[in-house]
């Protein structure tokens, strides 16, 4: 073999020329873009699943016949954060405070002492402001109360609750007054006042009458809210017998106590816990003996 074969042989065998300084720089840098974008991405990931443990979805019934498109009623989805001891209140506030300002519903004193707050919540009448989330499976459905008219959202009109607990007249009244010149006060014996002690709690909330069956089908009938009002007044015994018989008159009328099926569901949702069916079935027994005449 000749001197001028081997050199070109020699020549084809040398392996590859490594790349430049910038070229080998470019790739690295590259490979670090690549890694960082990498990180990124899974501190977003983590950031995201962090956050979703951490918050709460409400499905928000909505209606507004006032504004057209969304006269159509319909459910809006929010993610709210979650913290410990958040109420479904809570959770309402927060989604009209950041996420909708037009979302309405009632509220007040925030301690379930005022009764405006009463949903529809995960299918059952309760206080938002007692209702704890963490209670509750997510998503949280909050609707307005059922059997009653929509105005805007999640608030109803009240009205016609507002005047069947008027019709039972749910105020003392007096027919003896104490006497003027010794300023004696009405007083009522201890057993009394813990007899009647738990229907004195009503809030007038309307959970109770939301969940009646049949104040649903009969516009007409009490409800169970008026009812024990009435029950609070016809068992005080400073009232007297005559007014005692007044109210049991309003009671037993066709759309009053017998009206009831005894079907529990106002006791069921009272926020207050007041033995509603209770004092409806006792109201019952006392427009009987009323009745009962003996010769």
């Amino acid at each position: 073999m000749s001197t001028q074969e081997t050199s070109a042989e020699t020549e084809d065998a040398q392996p590859e020329t490594e790349p430049s300084g910038s070229s080998h720089q470019d790739r690295r840098m590259r490979e670090k873009r690549e890694r960082q974008a990498e990180r990124d991405q899974q501190v977003e990931e983590d950031a995201e699943a962090e956050a979703a443990e951490n918050t709460v979805q409400i499905k928000v019934f909505r209606y507004d016949p006032e504004v057209e498109g969304k006269q159509e009623p319909r459910f809006d989805d929010f993610h709210v954060p979650f913290e410990k001891g958040m109420t479904v209140l809570d959770a309402l506030i927060y989604a009209r405070d950041h996420f909708d300002s037009s979302l309405t519903f009632r509220h007040s004193c925030r301690q379930a002492v005022c009764g405006s707050d009463a949903f529809f919540i995960n299918g059952s009448q309760r206080l938002g402001c007692k209702t704890q989330l963490v209670e509750l499976d997510d998503p949280v459905r909050i609707e307005p109360l059922p059997h009653q008219d929509v105005v805007k959202d999640l608030v109803v009109d009240m009205q016609h609750f507002y005047e069947q607990m008027e019709a039972v007249e749910p105020y003392f009244q007096e027919e003896d007054l104490p006497d003027a010149e010794n300023l004696e006060e009405q007083r009522q014996d201890p057993e009394n006042r813990e007899k009647i002690k738990m229907s004195s709690r009503c809030i007038w909330c309307g959970a109770c009458m939301s969940s009646c069956n049949i104040a649903a089908g009969d516009n007409e009938y009490l409800g169970p809210a008026a009812i024990n009002k009435a029950y609070k007044f016809a068992m005080d015994d400073r009232e007297g017998e005559d007014l005692k018989q007044h109210r049991l008159n309003i009671l037993e009328q066709e759309h009053g106590v017998w009206r009831c099926q005894t079907q529990f569901s106002c006791t069921n949702v009272c926020p207050k816990d007041i033995p509603l069916t209770e004092h409806i079935q006792e109201l019952k027994r006392e427009a009987v003996k009323n009745n009962l005449k003996f010769w």
